[in-house]
């Protein structure tokens, strides 16, 4: 081994070490890398998720008040009704403007001429008034209507059956429903964005010291020299990077973490899901996200020395932050049929890696080389960019 190399990969390991030592002093940095990515990220997410569904089986399965209109001409239908947990109230004057201001998630009214109709055995309405466009009353409209639907087919077959006739007669067509998802497979559609959770934990894991490296170094003029010798610019840039993807590993680990402690507080059993987020899952997902790592890190690093200030720094990472969430929303609003060159593309071949983990039905070891190809390919090219334009002394990156 030459004195030359010997001199260069000491100079990589100095300036990994004196970044690390450096930002490790750095409380913002320190916030960002290990608190604000990888540990309020899971927390939030989950108390919202949490906070929701419990709401929702909250009202699944208490009283449901709900102001009734002409309760008095159909005794039976109430009956029924409150057998199915529902509490009839009293009428109000406009169902209509009561809805829209809330102060009910449902209005049932009940035409006067409802007993009359049925005693003659002619079909009979009842009006529901509700907004659609108000989540929180979803759930009370649908266990209105699945009372008001089942007493319908129960009354119905009875009308049959005085008839001399089979309740089947009414319908001739029976749809056997089997769903084939498992209850692994159901949490896929809770977590639909926890893939990008990860990917955002990795880039705010090294967001701070990319920019503190290159913009934050330009606008405090650090242009000391450390060596005494000529030192290859590129090797800076190497002790750099690895001193980025360090704190940008250490981020998502602390995230993996996170998720495992904190989805146990997520009941998903009540809701029919099973949710495993423990060690063999983090141990999947960590080999996934290791090469956008140091792709991120690169863009980071690439983008940030081209600003001239730390603040512009800022707002340039700010924007390519949301580059990361293009294929979670695209799985989310149009769902694919994945194929195996997909894996290969990076960001997109580590959300469907994720989301298959989710579902439960694993990463064959071909899916995990083309993800690992793929984006290791895309991050050595980026890496390689990188560094010829620090060589040529177009980004504004010092020792």
């Amino acid at each position: 081994m030459s004195r030359r190399s010997t001199v260069i990969r000491g100079t990589v390991l100095t300036v990994f070490l004196k970044e690390v030592r450096e930002n490790l002093r750095d409380r913002r940095t320190l916030i960002s890398a290990f608190l604000t990515g990888p540990l309020l990220g899971p927390l939030l997410f989950v108390m919202l998720i949490n906070l929701t569904l419990n709401r929702e089986l909250d009202k699944a399965d208490r009283p449901l008040p709900v102001p009734v209109i002409g309760a008095q001409y159909a005794p039976h239908l109430i009956d029924a009704l409150k057998a199915g947990g529902v509490v009839p109230g009293a009428a109000v004057a406009d169902p209509v403007r009561a809805v829209r201001e809330q102060d009910a998630d449902v209005v049932l009214r009940i035409a006067a001429n409802y007993g009359e109709a049925w005693r003659k055995g002619e079909p009979v309405q009842v009006e529901l008034f509700f907004d659609s466009s108000r989540r929180d009353a979803g759930t009370a409209v649908a266990r209105v209507t699945r009372l008001l639907q089942g007493y319908a087919r129960e009354q119905g077959a009875m009308r049959l059956v005085a008839r001399g006739l089979s309740p089947s007669t009414a319908w001739p067509l029976q749809v056997a429903q089997r769903d084939q998802a498992t209850p692994q497979a159901r949490a896929e559609l809770l977590f639909a964005m926890l893939p990008y959770f990860f990917v955002i934990t990795i880039f705010m894991g090294g967001m701070y010291l990319a920019i503190d490296l290159t913009a934050g170094e330009r606008e405090r003029q650090s242009l000391e020299p450390l060596f005494a010798n000529p030192v290859p610019r590129g090797k800076i840039l190497y002790g750099k990077l690895a001193a980025i993807c360090l704190f940008s590993c250490a981020s998502l680990l602390i995230s993996l973490l996170a998720f495992a402690v904190v989805g146990r507080f997520i009941p998903a059993g009540r809701i029919g899901m099973e949710l495993d987020l423990g060690i063999h899952f983090a141990v999947y997902v960590l080999l996934l996200m290791l090469p956008l790592v140091l792709l991120l890190s690169t863009l980071q690093t690439m983008v940030a020395a081209f600003a001239k200030s730390y603040r512009e720094a800022q707002t340039y990472l700010s924007l390519l932050m949301m580059v990361p969430l293009i294929p979670s929303i695209v799985l989310a609003l149009l769902p694919i049929k994945a194929r195996a060159w997909m894996y290969a593309v990076p960001l997109l071949g580590q959300n469907l890696g994720v989301m298959q983990l989710l579902r439960g039905d694993g990463v064959s070891a071909a899916q995990i080389a083309l993800c690992l190809a793929g984006s290791l390919l895309a991050a050595l090219l980026a890496v390689l960019v990188t560094v010829q334009l620090y060589r040529s002394e177009k980004l504004a990156i010092s020792a």
